[in-house]
């Protein structure tokens, strides 16, 4: 029997269950998609139900396969989302969705009370996100729903509920507790003085160590079992176990979030306007991480180049890197008019703004699109980068995951715009994932951790290319 590690990583739309054996190969898998629920407003909402049916029978479909022996398992989830528990430990009311409308009257109280928006915001590190602050949507269960609140014992973030399901042990982790949830006072590193005046520090459950576990017999198996992890802090785990020198990873998607975990400045009124915030990855230490909604502007530019002339949607994909292109572009169609995008934040490229007519052909415009994208790219990161580069903690690497990384032109482009920087396209399979496995190697994997868990490819700075 082959030993393994069990994850469990779950996503807004998919559900998924990996095994990796020690060297961290993923040997099984499968894949679910659940339907939507509905909460006690109408509004859609996780099947919370139905989510812990599947958890509890996938286990046992892999502790009894006859090929594996599970040694122990842990879990990444979606964040922001909380479950409630009442004194018999049993969940009441629902797996809100952290894109709930937002009470009006029960922002402005929370504000009133406790600080001036940009106060809280930048003594928690969080942007203001209503519903998807999970302080808040706790805040507003209180005094919306004081029935539902007079029944809750515990409030567990996601990756700790499905965690608990299996320990039936409830605590809190620093990752979800520490990323944009408005829970955390950053300078002071403990729970926010508001979290304490209302008593909610009560029923978040005592803090555990993200790297540690409780040894569980589940239907006769033993077990080495995490206690989960937020995703976006999961995802950087491989390279902080892979890479000792200070890095920046870009990790990019429908958003671009540059992350520099060797950044330990507070946030400035200025980043918050930029979408920045900070976490706390799996040891408890601080990430900077700035927002760019760059993967959802390139879908929507794609689009209308599409129909402008008049090709297949995916088109971009056979569009090799030419820096002919670039340097045409650069010497007829300089980005003087920038003065015409809205900043801050950073939500569109000035690419929306420009005249498709007056590009001749879809490659000239296309390059365009991504020299466009790499000049918000530049801010953005330059946002995490700031005060760190005269330090011990000088940034000299920088990775790109996601869907940019197999673009040629954003890569070729990036290396231009950090001429300084080595930049690398990195690949891992099952990021998320991994990095939960990575949490808690020592308990389980005698073994040290492969060298080559990430795949890199270097892109060099172009040396007639100056952006």
């Amino acid at each position: 029997m082959t030993p393994v590690i069990a994850i469990f990583d779950i996503g807004k739309t998919n559900k998924k269950l990996f095994l990796f054996n020690e060297r961290y190969e993923i040997v099984w898998e499968k894949t679910e998609q659940f339907d939507e629920s509905i909460d006690d407003d109408g509004y859609p909402c996780e099947d919370l139900t139905k989510l812990t049916r599947w958890i509890t029978t996938s286990l046992e479909q892999v502790v009894t396969h006859p090929n594996y022996d599970v040694r122990a398992l842990n879990f990444s989830t979606y964040g922001a989302s909380l479950v409630y528990l009442n004194e018999a430990n049993q969940p009441v009311g629902f797996l809100y969705n952290y894109l709930k409308p937002f009470p009006t009257s029960v922002r402005t109280q929370f504000y009133e009370q406790y600080g001036t928006e940009a106060t809280m915001c930048l003594e928690t590190s969080s942007p203001a996100l209503d519903s998807l602050n999970s302080g808040l949507m706790l805040y507003r269960i209180k005094y919306d729903k004081p029935q539902l609140f007079e029944q809750i014992r515990y409030a567990l973030h996601l990756p700790q509920y499905v965690s608990f399901l299996i320990t039936r042990q409830v605590v809190s982790d620093v990752t979800s507790i520490g990323c944009h949830t408005m829970l955390w006072d950053f300078s002071r590193n403990q729970y926010h003085s508001w979290v304490t005046s209302e008593g909610l520090d009560q029923v978040l459950g005592p803090l555990s160590p993200s790297d540690s576990v409780t040894d569980v017999t589940w239907q006769g198996h033993s077990l080495k079992v995490g206690g989960g992890l937020h995703d976006s802090s999961a995802a950087l785990i491989p390279y902080l176990a892979s890479f000792r020198e200070p890095f920046v990873l870009i990790s990019t998607g429908t958003w671009c979030i540059s992350l520099n975990p060797f950044n330990e400045n507070p946030l400035t009124v200025e980043e918050l306007q930029y979408d920045s915030l900070c976490f706390l990855h799996y040891k408890g230490k601080p990430v900077k991480a700035s927002r760019l909604f760059a993967g959802y502007e390139h879908e929507q530019q794609t689009k209308r180049l599409a129909e402008h002339f008049q090709t297949d949607l995916n088109y971009y994909r056979t569009v090799a890197f030419d820096p002919e292109i670039i340097q045409q572009l650069r010497n007829y169609r300089s980005g003087g008019d920038f003065h015409e995008v809205k900043a801050p934040p950073l939500q569109e490229s000035l690419f929306g703004h420009r005249n498709l007519a007056d590009f001749t052909t879809y490659e000239e415009a296309y390059h365009q699109l991504i020299l466009d994208i790499i000049a918000q790219q530049l801010i953005s990161t330059n946002l995490v980068l700031a005060n760190s580069s005269n330090s011990q903690h000088a940034v000299k690497r920088i990775f790109v995951d996601g869907g940019f990384s197999k673009n040629p032109i954003y890569m070729n482009l990036l290396a231009a715009a950090f001429p300084e920087m080595e930049v690398f396209a990195a690949s891992v399979a099952q990021a998320t994932a991994l990095g939960a496995a990575l949490a808690i190697h020592r308990h389980w994997n005698e073994h040290p951790i492969p060298s080559d868990c990430i795949d890199l490819k270097y892109y060099a700075p172009s040396q007639q290319m100056v952006l």
